[in-house]
C-alpha cells in the first residue's frame, strides 16, 4: 500500500539541525533507498524495478551520469547497480500517485503556485495533455493533435523563427534530442539552450581551447588504477553517488586522493560501502588523505601555485619533474604559460586560497611522485567568474605531467545529469560547428541557419526584453533551474506560450506564458511501445560510453506519448506531410533515427549495430586515445596563460554558493533529509563559520535575510527570506544554502567569462535579521 502525496506543504518551524555525518553510506543509505521505494511504488514494484537500474537489460538512471563498469575493462555490475539517489529518482518517476484533469480541476494555478517544488513534485505522475488558455485560472485537458495544432500555430505566427527558445534537460534520449535540434533548426533557428549551458559550459570551453574536444579524457577502468586523484569542487557523496564505490576501488589499489573543496563532505571522508561487510558492519574506507578547505574561488590561485612549483623545482633539477618529451612534442604555449606562471605572487595565493603554503607544498609532491593522475571536478569549479580559466589551469598542471592520453591519468569533468553529455553530442548546442550542420543538410535535404543561437542566459534575457514570445522545454524545471528567479518569471509569464515536456508537476508549470500547455511523457522505468513494435532508447554517461535503455514498467497513463514521439507529432502539424524528414516514420521504428544519427554525428558510424552490444561503445577521443590534439587550433594540447583572478568580498559580507541537499537532485526535490550536513524538515538554511556568525552579529539558530549585492549590469540587491544561521565548519568568509531557494540571489548578468553560465559559486552576500 502507498502513501498519498503529501496534504501539507513544508513547515520550516519544524527544522531541526544536528551535527553533520563523517561518512556515507552504509545501512542509512540502504534504509532510505527501500523506505523511498515503498513509500512510492510499494513492495513488489520496488523490487522489480531497482532490479532493472543500470543493468544491461534494463534502464538507465535518470538522475547521474556515472557510468557503469564494462566487460571489457575488466568491470562487472552488482545486482544492485544504483545509490541511494537514484533509488529515489526512480520511486519519485515510477510512483503509483498521479496527477489528473481531476487534480487541475481542484486547484487553481494561482493556488499551486503558492506551494513549494517539494510538494509540488510529490504529487505525482502527470497523466494527460493540459492547456491553460489565456485568461482561464485551472488547466483543463486537451487532445495531442489540438496541443500540436495550438503550438504550430503560435510558431508560424512569428515575424522570425528566432522569437522562439527551444530549451533540453539532460534526461531526454539521444534519439529524442536528435530529433528534436533537427525540427528546431528545419524550423529556421539555433536557440537551442540546455542545462550544460548551467553547469558544464566551462568545461566545454577549457577544454575544447586546451585539448581540442570538450569531454573529459577518461574512463571508469583509469580511476580504478590512478595513483593520485584529486577531486575539486565536488561533493560525490550526494551528487555523484557511485563514483564513491570507484574511489574506494582506486584506494584499494593504492591510490592517494585529494579533495579540495569549501566544505568538508562526508562522502569523501569516509565510505560505507553498502554492497560489501565491510561497509554495513564495519568501519568502511576512508578515502580523503588529504583535505585542503579552499576559499570559494580561490582553486585558480591553487593550480597556478601547483604550477609555479613544479616548474621551480624542475628548473632545480631539470628532468626530474616535467614530461619534457610529452610537453614538447603535444603541447604549445608552454613559454607564455611559464613566463605568467613563475612570477606567481604568493601573497595573492594565501588571500584567495586560505590554505597554508606547507599543504600547497605537500600536495604538489604527490603530483611528482605520482605516474597516473587524474583530475576530477563539477561545478564547484565551473560556476565561478573565472571559471573557464581556472579549469584551464587545471589542464596546464595535466599538460606539464604528461597526464593525458594514458592509462590511469587524465581530466575528468563530472557531469551531472543522466545524458546531460549526450545531448550535445546529439547537436543540443545554440553554436554547432559547420560540419554538423552541413552534415544535417546532406542527410536530409533541408536548409539549417548557421546564425548563432541563444543559451540560456541569453534566452532569459530575450524572454526579459520580448525578443522571444515562444518558450518550448523538453524535460527539466526552468523556471527553478535558472538564475535570478523572479526576473525569469517576469520573462517566462511575458510570452505568448509556454509548453513544458514533463514527467511531474514542477515549478515550470505554474510559471506560464498567457497560454500554456504540459505535455506528459514517458520515463526511463516505461515500456516505450510504437507502431514497429516495443522500443529502446540510447544515452551518453559521462565518460562517453553510449548504451541502451529500455523501461519496462507499465505506462504510468494511456495518454503518455514517448519524446520522440512528442518530437515527431508537433513537427507534423508544424512542417506537413510533404517535408522532408520523415517524421512518422521516425515515430514508429527508433532504428531508423539511429541510422541517421550514424550518418550525420562523428563517431556514431554503425551505431545501430555496436549500441546493441551488451555494454555499448566508446565514442572516439582522440586526445585519450592517440595523444592527438587535431581538434586545436594549433594541433598540440594547448598551455593557457591567465591572470591570477578570484573573487573579492567587501568587509562584512560573506561569499555564498548554491548547493544541493542529499535529499534532492537538480531542481527535483526528494525530501526534507540532509543527514549529511545534520539538516532534517526543512530547507531554508545558510552554513557559514561560527567565528565568521559571530563576527556579522548572529549565532547559530537565527534567522536571517539574505541579500546579494550586485554592482554590473542590471545592479542591485537580490533578497532571500528567513533562513536559518546554522554554524558550520565552512571555510572562513564561506556561506552555503541550497538551491533553487537560493537562486534568486543570482544576478542574470552575474556570469562566467566565455562560458556564460552563471555564478552561482561566488555571490557576495550580507546577513540581516529577518523581521517577517
Amino acid at each position: 500500500m502507498t502513501r498519498n502525496a503529501p496534504e501539507d506543504d513544508v513547515d520550516e518551524s519544524r527544522l531541526e539541525v544536528g551535527k553533520p555525518k563523517t561518512w556515507a553510506a552504509g545501512l542509512p543509505g540502504v534504509a532510505v533507498s527501500l523506505a523511498r521505494g515503498m513509500e512510492q511504488m510499494g513492495p513488489a514494484r520496488t523490487l522489480s524495478t531497482l532490479r532493472l537500474l543500470n543493468q544491461r537489460a534494463g534502464f538507465d538512471c535518470p538522475g547521474c551520469a556515472w557510468p557503469e563498469p564494462r566487460e571489457a575493462d575488466g568491470g562487472h555490475r552488482g545486482p544492485a547497480e544504483f545509490c541511494e539517489n537514484g533509488a529515489k529518482a526512480v520511486a519519485e518517476e515510477a510512483t503509483r500517485r498521479r496527477v489528473g484533469p481531476e487534480f487541475f480541476a481542484a486547484h487553481s494555478v494561482r493556488e499551486l503556485a503558492d506551494r513549494t517544488d517539494y510538494w509540488l513534485g510529490q504529487q505525482g505522475r502527470l497523466t494527460h495533455p493540459m492547456v491553460l488558455h489565456e485568461g482561464a485560472t485551472h488547466y483543463e485537458p486537451i487532445a495531442w493533435d489540438d496541443a500540436f495544432a495550438l503550438i504550430a500555430d503560435n510558431l508560424r505566427e512569428l515575424a522570425d523563427p528566432g522569437e522562439a527558445v527551444f530549451y533540453t534537460s539532460g534526461r531526454t534520449s539521444n534519439e529524442a534530442a536528435f530529433l528534436y535540434q533537427l525540427l528546431v533548426r528545419s524550423f529556421g533557428t539555433n536557440n537551442l539552450p540546455d542545462c550544460s549551458n548551467m553547469c558544464h559550459e566551462s568545461s566545454g570551453a577549457a577544454l575544447s581551447a586546451t585539448t581540442g574536444i570538450g569531454k573529459g579524457s577518461v574512463s571508469l577502468a583509469d580511476i580504478h588504477h590512478a595513483d593520485l586523484i584529486l577531486v575539486v569542487g565536488q561533493n560525490p557523496g550526494t551528487n555523484h553517488p557511485r563514483m564513491l564505490s570507484a574511489l574506494e576501488k582506486a584506494k584499494a589499489g593504492g591510490a592517494t586522493i585529494v579533495a579540495v573543496n569549501p566544505l568538508p563532505e562526508a562522502g569523501l571522508m569516509r565510505f560505507k560501502n553498502p554492497q560489501n561487510v565491510r561497509g554495513v558492519l564495519g568501519k568502511g574506507r576512508a578515502l580523503a588523505d588529504e583535505f585542503a578547505q579552499i576559499r570559494l574561488g580561490g582553486d585558480l590561485a591553487f593550480f597556478q601555485a601547483l604550477g609555479h612549483l613544479l616548474l621551480t623545482w624542475e628548473r632545480e633539477s631539470p628532468g626530474s619533474v616535467l614530461d619534457r618529451e610529452f610537453v614538447e612534442r603535444h603541447t604549445h604555449g608552454f613559454d607564455d604559460y611559464a613566463a605568467v606562471v613563475r612570477e606567481l605572487d604568493w601573497d595573492e595565493v594565501d588571500k584567495a586560497t586560505g590554505l597554508p603554503r606547507a599543504q600547497i607544498e605537500r600536495i604538489a609532491r604527490l603530483l611528482v611522485r605520482s605516474e597516473r593522475t587524474i583530475y576530477c571536478w563539477a561545478m564547484g569549479l565551473t560556476q565561478h567568474r573565472h571559471a573557464v580559466a581556472t579549469i584551464s589551469e587545471i589542464a596546464n598542471v595535466a599538460l606539464l605531467r604528461g597526464m593525458i592520453g594514458k592509462p590511469g591519468a587524465g581530466l575528468c569533468p563530472v557531469r551531472g545529469h543522466s545524458n546531460v553529455q549526450g545531448d550535445r553530442t546529439m547537436g543540443i548546442w545554440e553554436k554547432m560547428p559547420e560540419t554538423f550542420l552541413a552534415a544535417l543538410e546532406r542527410e536530409f535535404g533541408i536548409r539549417v541557419p548557421r546564425e548563432h543561437g541563444w543559451d540560456t542566459v541569453d534566452s532569459i534575457r530575450a524572454m526579459r526584453d520580448g525578443r522571444a514570445r515562444v518558450f518550448f522545454g523538453v524535460g527539466g524545471n526552468f523556471a527553478s533551474a535558472t538564475p535570478d528567479t523572479q526576473l525569469t518569471e517576469r520573462a517566462l509569464r511575458s510570452c505568448r506560450l509556454t509548453v513544458q515536456v514533463s514527467t511531474k508537476l514542477n515549478r515550470s508549470h505554474v510559471v506560464h506564458g498567457r497560454t500554456a500547455l504540459i505535455l506528459p511523457t514517458l520515463g526511463r522505468t516505461e515500456r516505450d511501445v510504437q507502431s514497429s513494435g516495443e522500443q529502446f532508447v540510447t544515452v551518453e554517461d559521462s565518460m562517453s560510453v553510449v548504451h541502451r535503455s529500455r523501461g519496462r514498467l507499465e505506462p504510468a497513463s494511456g495518454d503518455l506519448l514517448s519524446e520522440v514521439a512528442i518530437v515527431c507529432g508537433l513537427a507534423g502539424a508544424l512542417f506537413g506531410p510533404e517535408h522532408p524528414v520523415p517524421w512518422t516514420e521516425f515515430a514508429g521504428d527508433y532504428d531508423l533515427i539511429r541510422d541517421r544519427i550514424a550518418a550525420v554525428v562523428p563517431g556514431c558510424a554503425g551505431y545501430n549495430e555496436r549500441v546493441r552490444h551488451p555494454d555499448g561503445f566508446v565514442l572516439p577521443h582522440a586526445p585519450r586515445d592517440a595523444r592527438e590534439f587535431t581538434g586545436t587550433a594549433t594541433g598540440k594540447a594547448t598551455f593557457t596563460a591567465s591572470e591570477l583572478e578570484y573573487p573579492a568580498v567587501p568587509e562584512g559580507r560573506l561569499l555564498l554558493q548554491t548547493l544541493r541537499s542529499h535529499d534532492q537532485y537538480n531542481t527535483t526535490i526528494y525530501g526534507l533529509s540532509d543527514r549529511y550536513r545534520g539538516v532534517e524538515d526543512g530547507r531554508r538554511v545558510v552554513f557559514a563559520h561560527p567565528d565568521d556568525l559571530a563576527e556579522l552579529g548572529f549565532a547559530d539558530g537565527d534567522l536571517v535575510d539574505l541579500v546579494s549585492e550586485w554592482h554590473g549590469t542590471g545592479a542591485g540587491d537580490r533578497r532571500a527570506t528567513r533562513f536559518r544561521a546554522v554554524a558550520y565548519p565552512c571555510a572562513r568568509g564561506c556561506a552555503a544554502a541550497y538551491f533553487p531557494e537560493a537562486n534568486a540571489l543570482v544576478p542574470l548578468d552575474s556570469v562566467a567569462k566565455k562560458s556564460n553560465t552563471p555564478v552561482s559559486k561566488s555571490i557576495v552576500i550580507r546577513l540581516e535579521r529577518s523581521t517577517g
